[in-house]
């Protein structure tokens, strides 16, 4: 079921949100509210993930908003981000010109994209919707912020929130956006020192995988034939991308060995396989025609929200992924940002008042919402009410969708009265030998 609700707020910003009920099976509980990551992500992100869903939490309706400025709700750039422009949702050569002349030339819409506008849009579906058994929230990553801060707003009749890799408190300058390399590096130092600790891993690679990298990075340098053979032509980046799925991030230590022995060089089969299970994986989510990220939404509320370093320059960031062995694009696109940004308001880095029950689950190897951030987050929600963490051994991001299922078994729990443990161990990452 699809519906368009009809928010009207008093700062102007009036929008159409699009919500996507997939209804209960069987005997039902209630509802969960999905609210999907980003910022720019659409409730689209759900939808591949639908059965695995529907067995997290039997019985309850599955409500999917898209928050503004996403999917199939009112866009920044209306014209460009239509399903039917040139480009899809995502905008595509001219029309990154003309969605960005329009919004200098308007620099109070930025106002009305605010992540405190999408959570009064959030507190306004919830107020509206009919109680009919318990009412759940589920927020993945920046999802996790913006239900947040729904609650701070004071959204009414929540039953339990779930918190699936928590973001940092809004002014955690050890892990904002800005420090996005500085955390994939860290993630990634752990997988590589994981494999000089394991016997079978080191023996197989013969050597401290760290230094093995850093030779590989001094080789490829000079060598753009070796360098070519990294998808992207950026191994720092490449690597990066493995981070958010455990089975490919195992495959590192034997990746830099081939790198570094130019074993396979005909048809890096290695290579080839672990980026198709990475393709494979991130299938799972789907392809719709709302899926495309909006990255003027990107663009907006990640300067405006989660950079706390805004006087970098290109130079500063280049200077600190030099030093690097994984690094993150997001830094880069944090500066000299091309659309007007807008003023923080009262709301940031504001916690709640009071909670309802709530349910973080967070792996230890999380490259985006790192899990020291989070038990610094945790700590201080729990001055104002009950929060449960949930530990996924070295889990990646998005545990519902990378976690081999304890996580999963975790939420449902959580929504249906039942017991769990606090924490679980995935079975890809960390003490198995690379595959031979």
């Amino acid at each position: 079921m699809c519906a368009i609700e009809h928010v009207k707020r008093p700062s102007g910003g009036d929008v159409d949100l699009f919500v996507r009920t997939f209804p209960a099976q069987g005997t039902r509980r209630g509802a969960v509210w999905l609210v999907a990551g980003g910022p720019g992500e659409s409730g689209a992100s759900f939808y591949g993930l639908a059965e695995r869903l529907r067995a997290t939490f039997p019985g309850f309706d599955l409500i999917i908003p898209d928050h503004r400025g996403t999917g199939f709700s009112t866009r920044m750039c209306p014209q460009e981000e239509a399903p039917a422009s040139p480009g899809g949702a995502a905008l595509e050569n001219a029309e990154w010109g003309t969605c960005f002349g329009r919004l200098n030339a308007r620099p109070a819409l930025a106002r009305q994209f605010s992540q405190t506008e999408a959570a009064y849009d959030l507190k306004t579906l919830l107020a509206r919707a009919p109680r009919r058994g318990k009412t759940f929230v589920y927020g993945v990553s920046y999802g996790t912020g913006l239900v947040l801060r729904t609650l701070a707003l004071g959204a009414p009749g929540i039953d339990g929130v779930i918190l699936d890799s928590l973001v940092p408190l809004a002014d955690d300058d050890k892990a904002d956006l800005s420090r996005r390399s500085l955390v994939v590096d860290g993630v990634g130092r752990r997988i590589l020192a994981d494999c000089d600790a394991t016997p079978a891993c080191s023996n197989a690679i013969g050597e401290p995988v760290a230094a093995m990298y850093r030779r590989v990075l001094d080789r490829a340098s000079k060598d753009p034939a070796l360098l070519a053979r990294v998808p992207g032509k950026n191994p720092p980046r490449f690597f990066a991308s493995l981070l958010d799925v455990p089975g490919a991030a195992a495959q590192i230590p034997s990746l830099v060995k081939e790198l570094d022995k130019e074993l396979d060089k005909s048809g890096d089969t290695r290579l080839a396989a672990v980026t198709a299970e990475v393709e494979a994986a991130m299938a799972q989510l789907g392809s719709f025609p709302q899926s495309p990220p909006s990255m003027p939404l990107v663009i907006l509320v990640s300067g405006s929200e989660s950079n706390l370093q805004p006087g970098r320059t290109a130079q500063d960031v280049r200077a600190e992924e030099a030093g690097l062995l994984f690094s993150s694009s997001l830094p880069g696109y944090l500066v000299d940002p091309p659309i007007p940004l807008y003023q923080r308001d009262a709301w940031f880095a504001l916690l709640p008042a009071r909670l309802p029950p709530m349910l973080v689950v967070q792996g230890t190897r999380d490259a985006k919402t790192p899990y020291d951030a989070a038990l610094r987050h945790i700590a201080a929600l729990r001055r104002v009410g009950p929060v449960q963490l949930y530990t996924v051994s070295r889990g990646a991001h998005f545990a519902l969708w990378s976690d081999s299922g304890c996580a999963q078994a975790a939420m449902q729990a959580f929504v249906t009265g039942g017991r769990h443990d606090t924490r679980c161990a995935t079975t890809t990452l960390g003490n198995e030998s690379p595959r031979q």
